[in-house]
């Protein structure tokens, strides 16, 4: 599976667990517990509303970084690469996701070893043989020659991602561009690195670009269900009338505990297991 606008029919998702160590993580704010599992109940449904199977991962307790299990692993055609977080308190669950994409019937195809770091926000394919990979915080240079090396059918194109606000706030590759269709994607152009941007229209890609000012609110973090269909977290209503007049189809869920205190959006919360 290397689509990632194709009609998504099975994926996985975390419930969240206990949240206590929300300061240890980097949370923005305290999330309301009940908040959360209400919010998380509610993608799931939206999520089989669109017509994919959910299968629901047990929580982490003491990792609330866990519930984003699109970080851990990335998805090729053949398996799944377990990926090595930049972020050392999420080290461990690539582990726990592996076992669990297991049990769901994805085979395991390698891991990341160290010096290599990656994480999923930071890989986009742009075609079934070309992953973008977006070099910052956290994944580095050898993590994108690791990936190279585990998919030997794939190109790997690098890129120098923004220092923004620092390693303390991460930006992600999918923090600034999200697919929206095969030849359109949801972009922030200020922080695009300028290669990609070139790549990107060289390929016949068409942007939507965000309104600038609601980058903090997630609103390139979208979530593609089929093509030119996305799920999105409220807050960024200029960004989702820009992409209702591009054609694009959104629907919109209430992400501000389990998202946007943790600065997680709808692609963080999933792990696409097939589309078609």
């Amino acid at each position: 599976m290397r689509s990632m606008t194709a009609p998504l029919r099975r994926v996985l998702v975390r419930r969240p667990g206990a949240l206590d160590r929300w300061r240890e993580h980097g949370w923005r704010a305290e999330p309301d517990p009940a908040q959360v599992e209400a919010e998380h109940e509610a993608l799931r449904a939206a999520l089989a509303d669109a017509g994919a199977e959910v299968v629901t991962a047990e929580p982490l307790d003491g990792n609330p970084d866990a519930v984003y299990v699109y970080d851990p692993a990335l998805l090729a055609a053949r398996g799944a690469v377990l990926l090595r977080p930049g972020k050392e308190a999420r080290r461990g669950e690539p582990d726990e996701l592996g076992h669990e994409l297991e049990s769901a019937g994805v085979p395991i195809l390698g891991r990341l070893r160290p010096p290599a770091r990656a994480e999923g926000g930071d890989l986009v394919w742009l075609d079934e043989r070309t992953l973008a990979v977006g070099l910052g915080y956290r994944t580095n240079e050898a993590g994108a020659a690791a990936l190279a090396e585990a998919l030997p059918d794939v190109e790997v194109l690098a890129f120098d991602l923004a220092h923004h606000r620092g390693p303390g706030e991460v930006l992600h590759l999918m923090s600034v561009l999200s697919p929206l269709d095969e030849n359109l994607a949801l972009v922030h152009l200020p922080l695009l690195p300028t290669r990609l941007v070139g790549h990107l229209r060289e390929r016949g890609i068409g942007f939507v670009e965000i309104a600038a000012e609601e980058l903090d609110t997630l609103a390139c973090n979208v979530l593609a269900v089929g093509p030119r269909r996305v799920l999105a977290f409220d807050g960024s209503p200029r960004t989702r009338a820009r992409l209702e007049a591009a054609g694009v189809e959104v629907t919109v869920l209430d992400g501000r505990e389990l998202g946007l205190k943790g600065d997680g959006g709808p692609t963080c919360l999933t792990r696409p297991l097939a589309r078609s």
